[in-house]
């Protein structure tokens, strides 16, 4: 990591341990946000400028649009990505940027084209992959950048930046621990579908990478009698030494127990990123023994916090997502003239960032490249045993 990455993650940590919580009382409703007329601001003026559009002009700040759902299924995910800009405008104390909410469950067409008549640079969201997709042609015809939340891939390029967690790298990250503990024969357990298909190609060639091989993979869906005909399967292939489910912690510790009684009884558990989201996966005993592979909690602990003091509930994890897109946009805004085009060449800095969820920098493919540690869950609780890298 580089100089200046490290002197934003020392200041995070000072903010994280020394911002009163008497500064953090103005309370929000906890509930869905109704699909509002015009778009929230996370910063509002208390001047009152000309307006020409949905919302005041503003020529001291750089205006931001946060795209994500704020009314249907997914608008408690996304209240709290919005709540979480929130906060990171007051702990860095900016006035150099400007967050306005913009709700994709009204479309992600309309809340993207608002967002662009409205005169963002830069567009932080949205959270699905398919809303990605509707919203990154329109914001590359106005060349507007977009910092997205999702995990998928595919959607990447081209103008679009992913900051969500590619499950790619959890897996190649647990693997070579493995590995470096003298595992070489590896067996996997896959959910139908495209999260499962990219899992077994990262888990493929991270194996392969480290001069292992993989015994058995096996595919399995939702239908009851499904995980336990895949691990089944895998017992004709035994003795395989460790064996990575790709899958939620709840569905891991479902498939434990019939691994251990089907060929896997000393075979090591590994698990993916997926595990980092469960609060309670530590406290099942199944699981014990376990290791996967994420970023890390130390920060977010501190974050969560004061997260529950100012909003009087927890953040969803994803949020440390849309706090580290505002760390991240406040960094590159000292050097950004307000007015003009968002310095995308800012994003290819070798050195990285840091935040919350610790170091990353975006690769070429403009996937967050991310430094991960490597986590055990023992007695109750995850206990790191590979600690995350401080560089690249």
């Amino acid at each position: 990591m580089g100089a200046q990455p490290r002197r934003l993650f020392g200041r995070l940590l000072a903010i994280g341990l020394g911002l009163a919580l008497s500064a953090c009382q103005t309370v929000v409703p906890r509930g869905p946000a109704p699909g509002p007329q015009r778009p929230t601001t996370t910063a509002p003026d208390s001047a009152q400028p000309r307006v020409d559009s949905a919302i005041p002009q503003d020529t001291e700040r750089q205006r931001i649009a946060l795209l994500v759902p704020l009314s249907g299924p997914n608008a408690a995910v996304g209240q709290s990505l919005a709540n979480a800009t929130q906060l990171a405008i007051l702990d860095t104390k900016t006035d150099r940027v400007r967050i306005t909410s913009y709700d994709t469950n009204r479309g992600a067409a309309v809340a993207t084209q608002q967002a662009l008549a409205d005169g963002n640079r830069l567009i932080l969201g949205p959270l699905l992959a398919e809303d990605v997709r509707i919203a990154a042609p329109l914001a590359k015809r106005a060349g507007v950048p977009i910092i997205a939340f999702s995990n998928d891939v595919s959607v990447a390029g081209d103008g679009v930046y992913l900051l969500g967690y590619a499950p790619q790298q959890s897996i190649e990250r647990v693997v070579r621990y493995a590995a470096s503990k003298g595992i070489k024969d590896f067996a996997g357990l896959v959910p139908n579908g495209l999260y499962g298909e990219r899992a077994a190609t990262a888990m493929l060639r991270a194996v392969e990478a480290t001069g292992g091989q993989v015994l058995a993979l096996q595919t399995y869906d939702r239908q009851p009698g499904s995980l336990n005909g895949a691990i089944l399967r895998l017992a004709r292939n035994s003795p395989y030494r460790a064996v990575l489910i790709a899958d939620s912690g709840a569905a891991s510790a479902l498939a434990v127990p019939l691994i251990r009684k089907n060929g896997g009884q000393g075979a090591q558990i590994l698990g993916t990123d997926l595990w980092n989201t469960e609060t309670s996966i530590a406290a099942n005993p199944a699981l014990a023994g376990a290791w996967y592979a994420s970023v890390s909690n130390s920060l977010y602990r501190q974050y969560a916090q004061k997260y529950r003091a100012r909003f009087g509930t927890a953040p969803f994890r994803l949020s440390s997502l849309a706090y580290d897109g505002v760390l991240l946009t406040v960094r590159i805004a000292r050097d950004w003239r307000v007015g003009t085009p968002f310095p995308v060449g800012a994003l290819a800095d070798k050195g990285g960032f840091a935040g919350l969820d610790g170091a990353f920098r975006f690769g070429p493919d403009g996937v967050a490249e991310r430094a991960l540690e490597v986590q055990e869950i023992r007695g109750g609780a995850s206990v790191t045993v590979s600690p995350a890298p401080s560089g690249f």
